[in-house]
C-alpha cells in the first residue's frame, strides 16, 4: 500500500501521481475518505490512550484511599469515563476501513512513466532486424505440421484455453525452460520450487487481491476455509514466501527466481495474434525476483531487464523493449519495461517478459523490512520482478522466425543438445 505518512505530507503530489492512473475526482474521493478515517483513527487512539490513562490515576487514587482508611472515590461518578471496549471495538472499524481504502489505491507511477494505455507505451530499444521469411505460415500451422502441439487433445482434456505439447514441441518447450534455469543460476538467483497453492494472504500481499480476486482459480471455502487459489505467476509466490520477515541488510539484494505452471482465468485468444499458444488459462514461465535497498531498486531494475534481454538475444530472435505507460502496467508497479518479440504472421510484437519495480509497495502488504546492523528501526524493502521468461508465446515466435521454406524450422543454436537435433521437421520425414 501506499504511505500514509506521504499523503499526509504531500497529499498534492500523490494526487497527480494517481491521476496517471485514475479519473481525477476519483482520486479525490479516495483521499478524502482516506485522510478522514485517518484522522478518526488518531482521534480515537488519543481517546483510548486518554482514558487508559484517567484509569490508570483511578486505580491509584482507589489504593491511595484504602490506605489511608477512606471511602474510595467511585469511578462510576466521573463524568468524563469512557467504555474503553466501545472505543476499542470501534478503533477496529475505523483501522479495518482505512486499510481496506488504501489496499484498493494503486501505487504511485515513477515520473518518468507517462498516463494513458497501450497508445502511449514507447519503444525504447530494438535489437536486431526484422526477419525476412518467405511465405509466412503462422505459428498454429507450423506447430500441426510438424507435431509439436496437440490443440484438440489439450481441449479435450481442459477445455477452451488448453494444449498438450507433443514429441519435439514438449521437449522444445522443457528446453526452453531448463535453458532458463542454468542461466538464471549463473547471474546468481536461487532456485525455489514453490507450491502451486498459495493462500489469499499472499495474493493480497502482491496487489492483485482485491481488485483481481476474480482473475484466479479459487479452491471453494469447504475444502480450503482459509483461502487458497492457484498461482497466477510465480511472483505471487516468492514475494508471499517471505511476508512478515525482516531481512539483514546484508542479504540484499536478495535474488531468487522460480519456475512454475501459471494458471489464469483471463479468455482464450481467439483474434489471430492470440492463436494457439499465445493466450490460455495455463502455461509455463519462469519468474525473477529481487528484494533490495530502496537506493539499489533502479539499477536492479535495469540489470533485470538487461538479463532478460540477453535471454532472448540468446535465442536469436528479433524484439524490442518498451517502457509502459501508466495505465497499461500492473495497479502494483511504479514502472514497467516489456520486452516484445517479433511474430512474422502478424506484423505485430508480442510481451513476453514483463520486468517492473515495485518501490515498498508491496513490502508494506507484506510487511518484508530490513535492518541496518546494530539499529532496531526497520524499513521497508523494495521488490522488483520479471519473467525470465514466459515460454508459450517465445514458443510461436521460435516457429515463425525460424521458418523454413521447406516447412522445416531450425532450432536456436543454444538449445540443440538439449533437444539433439537442429531442425524440426514433420514426423516421418
Amino acid at each position: 500500500m501506499l504511505d500514509m505518512e506521504l499523503i499526509r505530507k504531500d497529499r498534492d503530489a500523490v494526487a497527480v501521481a494517481l491521476a496517471k492512473r485514475l479519473d481525477p475526482a476519483e482520486v479525490t474521493r479516495a483521499l478524502d475518505e482516506i485522510q478522514e478515517l485517518d484522522q478518526q483513527r488518531r482521534t480515537l487512539i488519543g481517546e483510548i490512550d486518554a482514558e487508559r490513562q484517567r484509569r490508570k490515576a483511578e486505580a491509584r487514587a482507589y489504593a491511595e484511599a484504602k490506605r489511608a482508611g477512606v471511602e474510595p472515590p467511585s469511578a462510576e461518578d466521573d463524568p468524563e469515563r469512557k467504555p474503553l471496549a466501545d472505543l476499542e471495538a470501534e478503533l477496529g472499524q475505523v483501522q479495518d476501513r482505512l486499510r481496506a481504502t488504501m489496499s484498493e489505491l494503486p501505487n504511485l507511477p515513477s515520473d518518468d512513466v507517462v498516463p494513458g494505455g497501450k497508445e502511449a507505451n514507447r519503444v525504447v530499444r530494438t535489437f536486431g532486424s526484422v526477419p525476412q521469411v518467405d511465405k509466412v505460415r503462422d505459428h498454429v500451422e507450423l506447430s500441426r505440421a510438424l507435431g509439436l502441439v496437440d490443440y484438440d487433445r489439450g481441449v479435450k482434456l481442459g477445455g477452451s484455453g488448453f494444449w498438450m505439447y507433443t514429441g519435439m514441441g514438449a521437449r522444445l518447450e522443457w528446453a526452453l525452460v531448463n535453458w532458463f534455469v542454468e542461466q538464471h543460476v549463473k547471474a546468481g538467483y536461487d532456485f525455489l520450487l514453490p507450491p502451486h497453492l498459495l493462500l489469499d494472504s499472499a495474493g493480497f500481499a502482491a496487489g492483485q487481491f482485491p481488485k483481481f480476486y476474480d482473475d484466479v482459480y479459487h479452491l471453494d471455502r469447504e475444502s480450503a476455509p482459509r483461502g487458497q487459489f492457484l498461482l497466477p505467476t510465480s511472483e505471487t509466490a516468492i514475494l508471499g514466501a517471505y511476508q512478515d520477515e525482516i531481512m539483514d541488510v546484508r542479504q540484499l539484494p536478495l535474488k531468487r527466481f522460480a519456475y512454475t505452471p501459471c494458471y489464469r482465468r483471463e479468455s482464450a485468444g481467439t483474434h489471430s495474434d492470440e492463436r494457439g499458444t499465445v493466450r490460455g488459462h495455463q502455461f509455463n514461465k519462469v519468474e525473477i525476483f529481487q528484494f533490495t535497498l530502496p537506493e539499489q531498486a533502479e539499477a536492479a531494475l535495469e540489470e533485470m531487464v538487461s538479463h532478460a534481454e540477453s535471454l532472448v538475444e540468446g535465442l536469436g530472435l528479433h524484439f524490442q523493449r518498451s517502457l509502459l505507460a501508466a495505465g497499461d502496467a500492473s495497479a502494483s508497479m511504479r514502472k514497467t519495461l516489456d520486452i516484445e518479440v517479433y511474430m512474422p504472421s502478424t506484423g505485430k510484437y508480442k510481451e513476453v517478459s514483463s520486468v517492473s519495480w515495485a518501490g515498498d509497495y508491496q513490502a508494506r502488504r507484506a510487511s518484508i523490512r530490513y535492518r541496518e546492523p546494530g539499529s532496531k528501526q526497520t524499513r521497508f524493502v523494495h521488490t522488483l520482478n520479471g519473467s525470465a521468461l514466459a515460454t508459450s508465446r517465445l514458443f510461436p515466435a521460435i516457429l515463425e522466425q525460424y521458418q523454413q521454406a521447406d516447412g522445416s524450422v531450425l532450432v536456436p543454436e543454444v538449445l540443440q543438445d538439449k533437444i539433439g537435433t537442429d531442425r524440426l521437421v514433420p514426423p516421418g520425414r
